[in-house]
C-alpha cells in the first residue's frame, strides 16, 4: 500500500486538517500517516484557540514516521509559524521527499487566521520552492503574488508569479468566484489547464482545501501524473461536498467517505430490487400489470436526480398470471416511477421506493382493505402550465395526494385523463416492502374472485 504523510494542525471539529487528511488518505486507499504542528480549538463556527507545537517536535514527527515507514508522498497544511516552516523545509529536503503537495493554508473557513503574518515570507522562500504541487484558493494565491483576483485571467497571472516562487505546479482554486462553475486553474509554466465543474449549493464546504490537497498528493503516490491527480481529486471533493454534512451551525464539514457509502449502499439497493422482483415473480400478480407496463425503482439515500434511482431495464411485464422482467436493476432506469419517489422523499426521505400497477376501483378497494393509506388526484385540477412542462405531471400529481393527506401514504392514484392511462402507485421504504404490498393487493383481489 502506498503510504502519505500529513504535516499540518489538528482540527477538533473533525472537518479539516490533519482529520480531514486522513479521511482522505483512507477514502482514496492510501496508508495516511501525520506531523501535527499545532493544536486548534475548532469548530463550524470558528477558531477558539491554537496551541503551536515546538518546531523540533514537529521535526521528530517527521523523522520517526520517514526512518521506518517511508512516504510515497507529504501534503503540508497550516505550518502556523516560521519555525515550523523552516523545520519542515529542512526535513524534506533532508530526507528527500518527493511527491510534496503544499496548501499554503492561511485563513480558516470562519475566517481566523491560521498562518502568522509574519510567517509568509517563509513559506514563500521555504516550503513553496520544495513544492511538486501548490494549491492555494482565490485569497492565499492573492497574498502569495500580490495580484488581486478577480477572474479567470486574474488567477492566471496570480498562478504565473507562485510558479516563479520555485513551485513545479501551481493550482489555483477558484471556488470563491462567482458563476454557475467553479473553475480550478492549473499551471505547470508551461501551459494552463482549466478544470470545470457545477457549482453546488450549500454552505458546508469545511475543510475542502486540505480535501483537495490530499486527494492529489494521494493520487501522486499512486503513481498519477499531476494533471490526473489533480482531476481525480477535483471530481472526488465535488461528490464529498454533494453530499456534505450538515453538522454544527457554521459550515458543516464535507463527506470523505461518500463515494465509498454510495457504491456500497448501490450494491446492496441492486440486491433489495432483484429480490423484490423475484418475490414478484413467484407470485400471482400479473392481473395488476397496466398497459403500460410496470417497475419497481428504488433510491438511494439523499438521491438528488433520477440517476439515483435504480429501476428495471425494459421495465416488469405480464406473462399471464405472473410477471418477468428483461434485465437486472441499474439505475437511471425508470423517470416516471423515479420522478414518484423523488417527490416522495422530500416529504419523507425513507419512503424511497415505488411501483406503479394497474387501476380499478376493485384494487383500490383491496389496497384500503389491505389497510393500506390511501390518497389520490384529479387530472382535472391539473394546470396548464404543468401539463405544458415535460416530467411536471406526476410531480404535481404525487405532491397535491401527499399534501392533501399530510404524510407520504402507501398508495396514490388517479383516474387518468386524455392521453393519461389511470393508475394505482404502491408507496414504501424498500423495495421488498413494495414488493409485498403489490402482492397482499393482488391476493386481495383472489380472495375475492375480482380482477
Amino acid at each position: 500500500m502506498k503510504k502519505v504523510l500529513t504535516i499540518a494542525g489538528s482540527d477538533s471539529g473533525g472537518g479539516a486538517g490533519i482529520q480531514a487528511d486522513l479521511k482522505t488518505f483512507a477514502a482514496l486507499g492510501v496508508y495516511g500517516m501525520s506531523a501535527i504542528t499545532a493544536l486548534t480549538a475548532q469548530n463550524t463556527v470558528g477558531v477558539h484557540g491554537v496551541v503551536e507545537i515546538e518546531p523540533d517536535f514537529v521535526a521528530k514527527q517527521i523523522d520517526s514516521v520517514v526512518t521506518d515507514i517511508g512516504a510515497d508522498a507529504v501534503k503540508t497544511g497550516m505550518l502556523a509559524n516560521s519555525g515550523i516552516i523552516h523545520a519542515v523545509a529542512r526535513k524534506i529536503r533532508e530526507h528527500r521527499l518527493r511527491n510534496v503537495v503544499v496548501d499554503p493554508v492561511m485563513i480558516a473557513k470562519s475566517g481566523d487566521p491560521l498562518l502568522r503574518s509574519d510567517a509568509q515570507k517563509a513559506l514563500k522562500e521555504g516550503v513553496i520552492p520544495l513544492a511538486d504541487v501548490v494549491t492555494p484558493n482565490l485569497n492565499e494565491a492573492g497574498a502569495l503574488s500580490g495580484v488581486k483576483i478577480e477572474d479567470i485571467d486574474g488567477m492566471k497571472e496570480a498562478a504565473r508569479i507562485i510558479h516563479r516562487l520555485g513551485a513545479k505546479n501551481t493550482v489555483v482554486k477558484g471556488g470563491h468566484l462567482p458563476g454557475n462553475e467553479a473553475v480550478d486553474i492549473l499551471y505547470d509554466g508551461r501551459t494552463f489547464r482549466e478544470y470545470r465543474y457545477g457549482r453546488i449549493d450549500t454552505k458546508n464546504t469545511h475543510g475542502t482545501g486540505c480535501t483537495f490537497a490530499s486527494a492529489i498528493a494521494a493520487g501522486l503516490a499512486k503513481g498519477a501524473s499531476v494533471e490526473d491527480a489533480v482531476g481525480q481529486a477535483k471530481g472526488y471533493v465535488a461528490m464529498a461536498i454533494r453530499y456534505s454534512l450538515s453538522i454544527g451551525r457554521g459550515h458543516g464539514p464535507t463527506n470523505h467517505f461518500a463515494s465509498l457509502y454510495r457504491e456500497s449502499e448501490k450494491y446492496a439497493l441492486l440486491q433489495d430490487v432483484k429480490g423484490a422482483v423475484l418475490r414478484l415473480k413467484i407470485s400471482n400478480v400479473g392481473k395488476l400489470i397496466p398497459e403500460v407496463q410496470s417497475n419497481l425503482s428504488m433510491a438511494l439515500t439523499d438521491a438528488r436526480s433520477i440517476e439515483d434511482v435504480a429501476g428495471i431495464p425494459g421495465r416488469i411485464i405480464r406473462i399471464g398470471e405472473s410477471v418477468a422482467t428483461l434485465a437486472d436493476p441499474d439505475f437511471g432506469i425508470s423517470s416516471h416511477v423515479a420522478r414518484i419517489i423523488l417527490t416522495a422523499m422530500k416529504y419523507n426521505p425513507e419512503m424511497r421506493s415505488a411501483m406503479n400497477i394497474r387501476y380499478s376501483e376493485e384494487i383500490v378497494k383491496s389496497c384500503r382493505e389491505a389497510g393500506f393509506r390511501v390518497a389520490s388526484f384529479s387530472r382535472d385540477d391539473e394546470p396548464g402550465e404543468v401539463q405544458e412542462r415535460e416530467g411536471s405531471s406526476l410531480v404535481w400529481g404525487v405532491s397535491k395526494a401527499i399534501e392533501a393527506c399530510g404524510y407520504v401514504p402507501d398508495v396514490i392514484y388517479d383516474e387518468g385523463g386524455v392521453g393519461k392511462e389511470a393508475m394505482v402507485r404502491v408507496l414504501g421504504r424498500t423495495a421488498g416492502e413494495v414488493a409485498e404490498k403489490v402482492v397482499r393487493v393482488a391476493e386481495g383481489l383472489e380472495g375475492r374472485g375480482k380482477t
